[in-house]
Formats: structure tokens, sequence, C-alpha cells
């Protein structure tokens, strides 16, 4: 991977351990909708989506549910976007004042210190929102490291490439001259879809055999491992 000048990386699971804190904020959005609660396995399944993604694949509701939906053409729909946007809102409270900690991934800040130290350029692409992606750069000092980000509410959702693609444009930079670093298949289907070379990481939310599946170039164990291939 000779030819990669910039290392761009998904956000939750790949350099910060918050899984467990997203579980439990949609959880706790639902039970606050009263819905039913999904399952954390469910729940795995749609990190890295855009939040509007995320709700409706989680929250399937039927276009007649719900009082108040009224009559006629379009009624339902206008229900259901009222209700995702209700779960997103309740979310966001959530993960505000949610106390599961949700701290770096060991390694991670050494390993986005040493890149940038040997002339490596470093991006982020997430499913967060740009304020929660500028939350978490500021609370964890990094955001000097990165010439450049993509939030969930600046393109369209993964595995959509679209933010991928922005980034690449702003850079000036070829697919070829940049890798997409990520834990989820998501990740890897946005990389897939341009042709950009692409490495999973075990330690978020996908395994290695669906990692596998998209073609990435590596798939690695531990920040070590990751660290040595760039």
């Amino acid at each position: 991977m000779q030819d990669i000048r910039l290392a761009i990386f998904d956000w939750d699971g790949t350099l910060m351990d918050s899984v467990g804190r997203i579980v439990a904020c949609v959880q706790g959005a639902a039970r606050d909708c009263e819905l039913a609660v999904p399952a954390p396995a469910q729940i795995r399944l749609i990190i890295g989506l855009s939040l509007d993604v995320a709700m409706s694949r989680l929250f399937p509701l039927s276009s007649g549910s719900g009082s108040g939906s009224g009559s006629g053409s379009g009624s339902g729909s206008a229900f259901d976007e009222r209700q995702i946007a209700a779960l997103i809102d309740r979310y966001r409270h959530h993960y505000l004042h949610d106390a599961t900690p949700s701290p770096l991934f060991a390694g991670a800040g050494e390993l986005l210190h040493d890149w940038r130290s040997r002339g490596l350029q470093l991006a982020v692409a997430t499913g967060k929102s740009r304020r929660g992606l500028d939350r978490v750069l500021d609370e964890t000092g990094l955001r000097p490291l990165f010439v450049t980000s993509r939030g969930a509410d600046e393109a369209r959702s993964k595995p959509d490439p679209q933010m991928l693609e922005q980034i690449l444009d702003e850079l000036g930079l070829s697919t070829r001259q940049a890798v997409m670093i990520g834990d989820s298949v998501h990740d890897m289907a946005m990389a897939e879809a341009i042709a950009m070379p692409r490495i999973g990481v075990t330690w978020g939310v996908d395994s290695r055999d669906a990692l596998r599946r998209h073609g990435p170039v590596a798939v690695v164990d531990s920040m070590a491992a990751l660290r040595g291939l760039l």
C-alpha cells in the first residue's frame, strides 16, 4: 500500500469504544417513545448508518399505526416521519447524558499521531452528525490530526460512497491514494462501491467473515497490526 496518502477512519467502533453507549441510548429512546426495545444484536446492525436511516430500519412503523395519523394519502408517512424524528431527538438526549463509558480504543491515539508524523493525511467518515463528531473531536483532543471529515448530515448515509467522494474531491486525491478503515460492513461496502482500498477491524460491530465479504485488503485484530500496514 505504498501509494496511500490518506487514511479515512470510521469513528464509532473503530477509533472509539462507543458501541455500548449507542446501544443504551437507542434502547432509552425506544422506551421514551413507548416502542418495543430492540435487542443489542439488532442495534449493532445499524451502527454506522445515519440516524434517520438507522431508526427507520430498527422501527419500521406501519403506515396505519398511531393515533392521530389521520386519513387520506400520505398521512401514514407523515406520522412515521414524526415518530422517527421523536426517536432521534430522544436518542440525542440520552447520548448527551448517558454515563456508559466510551473511551478511545487502546492504541488509537498513538496510531493516529504516528501516521500523521510520518506525513500521512487523516480524515473521518462517520455515521455521527456534524455536531456529534465535533463534540468528540474536541473532547478527545484529536481534531488537529484530521485534515477533513464528513458526518452523516453532510452526505448520504453509508453505504452510499458520497462522503468518501466528497473527501477525495476536497483533497484532490484518487480512490487508489486513500484507504477506508472501519469496523462495519457499511464502511466496507461504501469503499467497495468506488473501488477504494479498505481495511476491516474486528474490535467493533461486525465479524471477520462479514467484513471479508467486501474484499478488504486486510482484516486486523489489533491496533498494532493496523499500525504496521501503512
